[in-house]
């Protein structure tokens, strides 16, 4: 894949073998040039997807009417493809295509990463795979070299109550308008092993609702060695200075709201702070206030982690530096040592040093996946940081009742650290449903503001300056030298510098 500066016009149609069928197994690589804007964007909106096929798989059962009706509604709002029909369709296809690759780049380079896109990509594909008639189905079986041929009514008729007895669903009524699939039984071993097929002379007899499972598999093999080969290829690619930033901080982006910006700039007292931690503060941020005020110290892991959430909140730079002061002096720093190791690097926080850049707050993937905890530490995310048994004895401390305690662990023991935190937060506001989908610890304050407020958020009392630094993909009708998402992220490295203890 080239990449440009300018966005390079790509007629429909251009690739019939490739765009042929809405659904692929993702085989051949994209060879043509996109600019780098396009590479970002599409980029962003597969990671949305992606978050909202794993979202919706921990909140629904996936497959039922209400899961497919949502993915259906997510699929068609970033304008990814879904249905068979061709027409206006291969834009869709080729983003689809392009951004599956671009995403491989970013997921290849840990194990945990791969296991992650691999359990996401599969139940997409489940969802897609699943809506398409028979015939589409059969297409795309031998597109992919699946040459899994249907029975004929012949031998359907001659295996009639073989099939019936093995099959799971289906009569003596429903037998004539359902499709067997004949596959060779190795290739059926995860239906064979649960008894639910007809095995006869080497093959496997199929029902068409579970041919599935076989095409489920092979993507799985194809995708995993797949990204094994691209991890060793990664050092090439990421010697390009345009692409390595983006996709070193691509597994962790976050695709969300900018909180930045101080909304509520001034509305927040210190003497709140105390109160709030305790009834709108995420469990991260929960913990960071506790562990000051009873250590009067932070590491700088969790002053970075700490501060830019405070600034998000509302504190005002004065503000954040009489609540730094105040508690550190209590502990081992002086107001001369204070002035001079760690004033600066909050006034450098809000944008009044340096280079006078405005800071992001940290996205939950960024907590969840950058700078772990060490002893002596207390921030990250206490979902995915924490020993289970010590979160256990917290979430209890903080009279989570055990019903609740059971579905927050069993979040945590399935790595859907952001989906425990939500379950955490309809626990401790009780709500049946957030009616949100997690991704940001000042996300987390808000809407618990809004709860707690009656649905009303806290007025703005400063209408901020429009910032340069945009959300990736929010500005893709013009081509920057320098992508604003890399930008930030450059920034965001060189505040961390600041931060470091002597």
């Amino acid at each position: 894949m080239q990449f440009t500066r300018r966005t390079k016009k790509v007629a429909l149609g251009s690739n019939p073998e490739l765009y042929g069928h809405c659904l692929q197994l993702y085989g051949q690589p994209p060879l043509e040039s996109v600019s780098l804007v396009q590479f970002e964007t599409f980029a962003v909106e597969r990671l949305k997807l992606l978050k909202s096929v794993e979202n919706l798989g921990v909140s629904y059962v996936k497959m039922s009417d209400d899961y497919q009706k949502k993915l259906s509604t997510e699929l068609c709002s970033l304008n990814f493809p879904h249905r068979t029909s061709r027409l206006s369709y291969d834009c869709k296809r080729r983003k689809d295509h392009i951004s599956h690759f671009i995403l491989r780049l970013a997921y290849c380079q840990t194990e945990d990463l791969r296991r992650w896109f691999i359990q996401q990509e599969m139940d997409l594909f489940r969802y897609r795979f699943s809506i398409l008639s028979a015939k589409y189905k059969t297409e795309f079986l031998h597109r992919n070299n699946l040459k899994y041929d249907t029975i004929s009514i012949e031998e359907k008729k001659t295996l009639k109550d073989e099939l019936i007895n093995s099959s799971y669903g289906i009569s003596g009524a429903t037998i004539a308008e359902q499709e067997f699939y004949r596959v060779p039984f190795q290739d059926a071993l995860d239906l064979v092993r649960l008894r639910k097929v007809f095995l006869q002379v080497g093959y496997a007899y199929i029902p068409h609702q579970d041919i599935v499972t076989i095409v489920l598999n092979d993507f799985r093999t194809r995708l995993s060695k797949a990204l094994a080969l691209t991890a060793r290829s990664l050092p090439a690619v990421q010697s390009d200075e345009r692409l390595q930033p983006l996709l070193n901080h691509l597994s962790h982006a976050y695709v969300g709201q900018d909180y930045s910006f101080q909304k509520n700039i001034g509305k927040v007292s210190l003497e709140q702070i105390d109160p709030l931690s305790t009834t709108s503060f995420p469990l991260c941020m929960r913990q960071l206030h506790k562990a000051l005020r009873e250590q009067h110290h932070l590491r700088h892991g969790g002053r970075m982690q700490y501060g830019l959430f405070l600034k998000g909140v509302g504190l005002t730079l004065e503000q954040a530096l009489q609540f730094w002061r105040a508690e550190f002096v209590k502990g081992k720093v002086d107001s001369e040592k204070f002035d001079k190791a760690y004033a600066y690097s909050i006034r450098h926080m809000f944008g009044k040093e340096g280079k006078r850049t405005d800071y992001t707050p940290y996205s939950c993937m960024k907590v969840i996946l950058s700078n772990p905890p060490s002893q002596g530490d207390y921030h990250g995310c206490p979902f995915r940081h924490s020993d289970p048994e010590l979160l256990k004895q917290k979430l209890q401390s903080y009279k989570i009742s055990p019903g609740g305690l059971v579905q927050i662990l069993d979040l945590v023991k399935g790595m859907h650290y952001q989906l425990a935190c939500q379950k955490y937060f309809e626990l401790t506001h009780s709500v049946e449903d957030a009616g949100f989908s997690l991704n940001h610890p000042n996300q987390y304050f808000t809407e618990s503001q809004k709860l707690l407020g009656g649905g009303k958020e806290v007025k703005k009392e400063v209408e901020p300056p429009q910032r340069g630094q945009e959300i990736a993909g929010s500005n893709a009708q013009s081509a920057p030298t320098q992508s604003p998402k890399v930008q930030a992220l450059d920034k965001m490295g060189d505040l961390e510098s600041f931060f470091l203890d002597e």
